[in-house]
């Protein structure tokens, strides 16, 4: 059995899957606030409620960033934390990968897309062809939301983590050259990271624990206190 479960966005999940990329169960949450505080109690949850139990586990996927700085540490963390403890293999995969890799037989480029902060985001281009799994064009980048308009160049099909907001950015940004994934598609699943690292898992190919770090891409947005301690 697989566990998946993406921390990177605003909404979070997790799916349990078996080693040929069946999905077994799936939770994902919106919250309101940046809070994820109910991951591990959802976790259980899962786990009781399927009855699988963690010597069922042979691997963990995890999302490894871009995206949120507190989510992309609570995620990594627990990843590294359960496989460390069971002695099982850990694999980190990008975020706007499998953001990407959600889109069904896409044929045109995609330009998956994270919010980061004040109008930046996260993006990269992939190409993709009827049929075979996308290939990266552009490595993941931090960009002003602006600059979207250089960053591709023909008609791409575009997919995010908020349709709503960044949609009809998109939209009065590009124009036609935009084209926007159906608003089910906003959103990264889980079990979408969980089919991205099972190509790895089934070569073997898996991160160090000590080694796999977030992709911040990105130095974090501190700002100091207005009101210092006396």
């Amino acid at each position: 059995m697989i566990l998946a479960f993406n921390t990177s966005t605003l909404q979070y999940g997790m799916a349990l899957m078996d080693e040929r990329g069946s999905v077994i169960s799936e939770f994902f949450l919106a919250p309101r606030s940046r809070n994820f505080g109910h991951f591990m109690p959802s976790l259980d949850s899962m786990l009781r409620t399927t009855g699988v139990e963690t010597k069922d586990l042979r691997a963990i996927i995890v999302a490894r960033g871009p995206g949120s700085f507190t989510g992309l540490r609570v995620g990594l963390s627990a990843a590294k934390g359960i496989c460390q403890g069971l002695q099982i293999p850990l694999i980190g995969v990008s975020s706007l990968e499998a953001l990407a890799s959600q889109i069904p037989f896409p044929s045109k480029p995609i330009c998956p897309i994270i919010d980061s902060r004040r109008g930046e985001v996260f993006a990269a281009l992939f190409s993709a062809s009827e049929g075979e799994p996308i290939e990266r064009v552009r490595d993941d980048t931090p960009l002003r939301f602006e600059e979207l308009d250089s960053f591709v160049i023909d008609k791409t099909l575009f997919v995010g983590n908020d349709f709503a907001g960044q949609g009809r950015l998109i939209h009065d940004l590009l124009g036609p050259r935009a084209l926007l994934a159906p608003p089910p598609l906003w959103n990264l699943r889980a079990s979408a990271l969980g089919i991205a690292g099972l190509e790895r898992y089934r070569k073997g190919d898996f991160d160090d624990l000590r080694d796999l770090v977030p992709a911040y891409l990105r130095p974090p947005d501190i700002r100091p206190n207005p009101f210092p301690p006396p």
